[in-house]
Formats: C-alpha cells, structure tokens, sequence
C-alpha cells in the first residue's frame, strides 16, 4: 500500500519510497514487530492499545484512505484476507502490576533529553 501510494504521490518512479515513506515505513514495521498481540495482532482499526504516536497514524491513515481501495484491484486476496482479519474481535491484554517484562526503550527509541 505505502508503495503504491508513494509512487502515486511523490514520483520516486524505480525507487521504493521516498525519504518521507521510508520513515513511515520503518515505523511502522517496529510497531508491528514489537506489537503486545504477536501473531493474534488484530487490524490498528479493531486494536485496543493504539500504540502509534498521533502524527504517524495520521499519516498511515491518509496512505490506507488512498490505497485501501486500490488494493482491491492489485491484491485482491490480500485486501480480502485483510477485510476477514477486520471482523475479528480485538483481545483485551491482562497486565500484572509487577512492572514491565521488557526494557521499555530499545536504544533506536531512547528519548532524547
């Protein structure tokens, strides 16, 4: 979808993206790798921990509003089997009150002071 909508946008012609949708990109590919569902991730839509920062779901939300509909015609599998994933119910996350499991910043997110 970011692919298309890049092209489509910002004429990077052979080129994957620009240097705007690599950032959009890498993003959201940390978010989905370090996700609290793991492979029972529901769609952002249905997802009961918003876990992207305002600016950056906005900006997916513009790319998805775009290409969402022209995946029917590239992907139609995908866009079918992403439709289905829609209408599963998000799971609810229990969390005990002992503290994190995890470091809560990788050294690439470490807040600057």
């Amino acid at each position: 979808m970011l692919r298309m909508y890049c092209r489509a946008h910002h004429g990077t012609g052979d080129a994957p993206f620009c240097s705007e949708c690599m950032e959009l990109h890498y993003y959201a590919r940390r978010r989905i790798e370090r996700c609290v569902f793991g492979d029972d991730k529901p769609t952002c839509a249905n997802c009961t921990v918003h876990c992207y920062k305002a600016t950056m779901r906005e900006r997916v939300r513009e790319v998805m509003r775009w290409a969402g509909p022209r995946m029917l015609w590239r992907h139609p599998a995908l866009t079918i089997r992403h439709l289905i994933d829609g209408r599963r119910p998000a799971s609810l996350i229990h969390r005990s009150n002992s503290g994190p499991t995890r470091p809560r910043y990788s050294e690439e997110d470490q807040p600057t002071t």
